[in-house]
């Protein structure tokens, strides 16, 4: 099988971040927005997933993400400058760049001045999804989660320019998002589009589906609530499906081995050119049950390289 290179689709790895998968420097285009996450080389071209790179060890699992340096272009500054005070939630953080310190819990019925259905996307990338998704949402509200300060850029330039204010932003890590900056049973539903698959075995214990996310995310998602999945990759796809079928406070949301295409999700790019070249993509959906969560642990530390 081919390797993958850096995703799109709800567009998520960055020159220097990859909470999820695409590169939210480049135009919105196939050619350099939407690159492939299966690719004919062993290139990994903008995730740094080298071995030599050691970083320090402050959280008891590695992130699901790697932040390098880079910059933003002249514009993607002035959205961050002029645009940010609306879009950006401001959080406290702990000792890392993209951490949440405990206790600095939001509540999302201040922040959007209403009461309304709240979506949050993990890896929200360029923003392709959440902006559509808001603009045809409006009483909806939506949070997108992303690391890579580029993509959350772009994500506020294309907000602003179909007046998208149900949307708001948050720069950090996303097992910290929900275990802090979340209020238990708040979000209606969580949506998970082509995070990184780390395909390499040495670096599949980066992957975000992993047994200690379901809680994470039981915990913030409303009974009723609903994780909605997807990927490109199979062998994620199924490690997703086996995570999930031993979560407790979870049923799936579908019927045979895959749910249908979620209808929400814009198409992009990216998705289109991997249909194109044959490969499955793969989504799930899973209900939050009234089943109390499994306890999450003590708050783990947090690293200081992110």
């Amino acid at each position: 099988m081919p390797e993958p290179e850096p995703h799109d689709t709800s567009e998520h790895a960055a020159p220097d971040a990859t909470e999820a998968t695409d590169d939210p420097s480049d135009s919105d285009s196939d050619s350099d927005s939407d690159s492939d996450s299966e690719s004919d080389s062993d290139s990994e071209s903008d995730r740094d997933h080298s071995d030599d790179a050691e970083e320090p060890r402050f959280r008891d699992r590695p992130v699901s993400f790697v932040r390098r340096s880079g910059r933003m272009s002249d514009g993607q500054e002035r959205a961050w400058a002029d645009l940010g005070p609306f879009y950006v939630l401001p959080v406290e953080r702990d000792r890392a760049a993209t951490s949440i310190r405990p206790g600095s819990q939001i509540d999302p019925a201040r922040v959007f001045e209403r009461s309304a259905r709240l979506v949050i996307e993990i890896g929200s990338g360029q923003g392709h999804a959440i902006v559509s998704a808001a603009q045809q949402n409006p009483a909806t509200d939506f949070i997108a989660v992303e690391v890579f300060r580029a993509g959350l850029a772009r994500t506020m330039l294309d907000a602003d320019k179909v007046g998208a204010r149900n949307l708001r932003l948050v720069e950090a890590n996303a097992p910290e998002v929900l275990d802090h900056l979340l209020p238990a049973a708040s979000v209606d539903e969580i949506w998970i589009f082509f995070s990184d698959p780390w395909h390499k075995k040495r670096h599949t214990k980066r992957r975000l589906i992993s047994p200690d996310f379901p809680p994470r995310v039981a915990r913030a998602l409303k009974p009723g609530g609903v994780l909605r999945l997807a990927t490109d990759w199979e062998d994620y796809a199924l490690q997703m499906r086996e995570v999930m079928a031993e979560a407790v406070g979870f049923v799936p949301g579908f019927d045979g081995d895959w749910a249908p295409r979620f209808d929400g999700r814009a198409m992009t790019a990216f998705e289109r050119k991997g249909i194109a070249k044959g490969r499955d993509i793969r989504d799930l959906s899973y209900v939050r049950t009234d089943e109390p969560a499994v306890a999450l642990g003590s708050a783990p530390p947090v690293d200081v390289q992110d």
